[in-house]
């Protein structure tokens, strides 16, 4: 049976702010390649194994992600444009429900992450295949180099089957010390937010669980209206499911949920920090791109789309030009930029 690539491209991407704004997100842009980073994730899952994909977009990016699909070949089985965002749970729902709700396998990936070893991810998949056929949900466990606090974790409990384990836990985004206790104890994975599961598993762990989100999406989908290969969803139906992740509403509560872990060479490209890391760097450490000079300077990140950007004596730096703005912050603290766009959001 083929699988169901469903590629999740609602988010809003402020931490790569100021190249990434909500007209134009991170999943839209080219950063590590000529191509978007949407149109890299379309390309992992070519061939007879993998069925048309089904894009869950914002109904704002409607023309761009069709632009950008057509432009890799790529022919969507539908694009579902949300008409409010509330996160990852519901958006799945309402591609569960577009794919017929019965025993198709979806393949749940967010647009914009960077896999730099695909071989590695398609095993991984074909490891997982036989348990989410019994009706596992499935995730994907990145095994970690470092005691990462941005990102989910998870316990890698019994062996089931060849390279597929249970969940023995999930860990929200952990403190410093706990995190370096997980990477020490070498039976944690990070959570990478790529699942794999039958549909019908998927919605009947949301009726479980999350009933609330279910209806509200199957509401939304009796509502929709559609256009060519775009489904637009009722709003007011769907405005009322609850805003939640399908780790928080289904994956930390469910019997059934199993891990792959996996080294495919994955970030989810969440900062500037994470795309310094890997990027191509020059002799002195520094990775740019655009119009940039610089003299005696190391270890430093420098993208520009248009004005010259010149740095002279500094290091460890981050500095980002993008139309009228400019960004510079130590290497180090790009997290902090969801900050500052909160902060100038308040402002006006």
């Amino acid at each position: 049976m083929a699988i169901i690539p469903v590629i999740l491209s609602g988010g809003s991407g402020t931490r790569l702010w100021p190249m990434s704004r909500p007209e134009r997100p991170k999943q839209l842009l080219a950063l590590t390649a000529e191509e978007t980073m949407l149109q890299l994730t379309v390309k992992r899952t070519g061939g007879d194994r993998y069925g048309p994909p089904i894009v869950v977009a914002n109904a704002a990016h409607a023309d761009m992600v069709d632009e950008q699909l057509a432009a890799v070949g790529a022919s969507p089985g539908a694009v579902i444009l949300e008409p409010v965002a509330r996160n990852t749970a519901p958006a799945i729902a309402l591609a569960a429900l577009a794919a017929g709700g019965g025993a198709k396998a979806l393949l749940v990936m967010p647009s914009d992450h960077v896999i730099g070893d695909v071989d590695a991810f398609h095993r991984a998949i074909e490891a997982a295949a036989p348990f989410v056929d019994r009706g596992w949900l499935v995730t994907f466990g990145i095994t970690p180099d470092k005691p990462e606090e941005g990102y989910g974790w998870m316990q890698v409990g019994d062996e089931i089957g060849p390279g597929v384990h249970r969940v023995a836990r999930f860990f929200e985004k952990p403190p410093r010390e706990q995190a370096e206790a997980m990477l020490a104890a070498g039976d944690h994975v990070w959570n990478g937010g790529i699942f794999l599961f039958r549909a019908d598993a998927y919605l009947a762990a949301l009726a479980a669980h999350a009933p609330g989100i279910l209806v509200a999406a199957q509401d939304a989908m009796v509502a929709a209206h559609a256009e060519g290969g775009r489904i637009h969803p009722g709003e007011a139906a769907f405005a009322t499911s609850p805003s939640e992740s399908i780790d928080y509403a289904v994956m930390e509560h469910a019997d059934r949920v199993a891990v792959v872990p996996v080294s495919m060479d994955w970030s989810d490209l969440g900062s500037w920090d994470a795309l310094h890391a890997i990027s191509d760097v020059d002799a002195d450490g520094n990775a740019h791109q655009g119009d940039v000079s610089a003299i005696d300077t190391r270890g430093c990140l420098v993208r520009t789309d248009g004005v010259r950007v010149a740095l002279v004596g500094v290091e460890d730096l981050i500095v980002v030009a993008s139309g009228n703005d400019v960004l510079i912050l130590p290497r180090g603290r790009s997290q902090e930029v969801k900050k500052l766009t909160e902060a100038m959001r308040r402002s006006g």
